[in-house]
């Protein structure tokens, strides 16, 4: 079998199961299973397939099939310009998840900030990203020690100077001790999972994603301790889940202003940004 005839039968079986994208899904994992990149299928379309390649391009569309998300199964996900080991200890990487990068590091060139701290890194993408965008050592936070072992895997990979450690948000920080505080925080509603896509709900971390009934409940305890953590006149970046802004800018009201709203490429309110009052 020809690499072009293997992929044109793993796009056809994805698309008969009516999986998304399946001839670039179908791309990928043949890559993947010849350790190639995927201009390497057009220019040896003609190549034979060997048997060890078929074996693993078999089994990579056989866990498609059943639902495992393609980064888990390829272990890559493409942030920020650089690629990302994954598994499913960690939420997968979001394009839209940039936006809370950028602001962060627009704030962070105007005000240089000493102390960063990202709270809920998971596979690390944020933090490593923002170490090396501005060059500057981070603090990254999880509750999962499986994350922090990816986040800690992706920050070597790329010499970036991100120091992790576990614990439950912000419980470990010294009262004042944080300039920017960054976080993308669970933000879905537990009734919600019945909507969601089959490869987030039954694939992706729980705890990452799930933040009770409202979906409110962990940005509630952060916004709490950041109140404690955080210097006066320091600032934080939350990512907004759908319809939280107004939620979220309540819990902040009381004791944070200079509020900024950063929408995505969809119109979707997908960042916000406070400064801690001065008592």
């Amino acid at each position: 079998m020809t690499l072009g005839t293997a992929l044109q039968q793993g796009t056809a079986i994805l698309e008969k199961a009516s999986l998304p994208v399946a001839r670039l899904t179908a791309e990928v994992l043949l890559s993947h299973a010849l350790r190639r990149d995927r201009a390497y299928l057009y220019a040896h379309s003609t190549d034979e397939l060997t048997e060890l390649a078929w074996i693993h391009y078999g089994r990579y569309l056989d866990e498609r099939l059943k639902g495992k998300p393609t980064q888990y199964i390829t272990h890559k996900q493409e942030f920020f310009g650089r690629d990302f080991y994954v598994n499913g200890d960690v939420l997968i990487p979001r394009p839209e998840t940039e936006h809370l990068v950028e602001a962060a590091i627009s704030y962070s060139r105007l005000f240089q900030p000493r102390t960063i701290v990202d709270v809920g890194t998971g596979s690390g993408a944020i933090a490593t990203s923002l170490a090396l965008e501005l060059e500057q050592p981070v603090w990254a936070s999880d509750i999962s020690l499986a994350a922090l072992s990816v986040a800690s895997r992706n920050a070597k990979t790329y010499n970036a100077p991100v120091a992790f450690f576990a614990c439950d948000l912000l419980e470990a920080m010294r009262p004042a001790s944080v300039d920017l505080l960054v976080s993308n925080p669970p933000y879905v509603p537990g009734a919600d999972s019945a909507n969601m896509q089959v490869e987030v709900r039954d694939w992706e971390p729980h705890v990452a994603l799930f933040a009770g009934d409202t979906g409110l409940e962990i940005y509630r305890r952060l916004i709490a301790q950041a109140a404690v953590a955080v210097k006066p006149r320091g600032r934080l970046y939350f990512e907004l889940g759908y319809r939280s802004l107004d939620g979220v800018r309540e819990l902040l009201s009381s004791q944070w202003d200079d509020f900024e709203v950063v929408s995505d490429l969809a119109g979707w309110p997908r960042v916000i940004g406070a400064t801690l009052c001065s008592p």
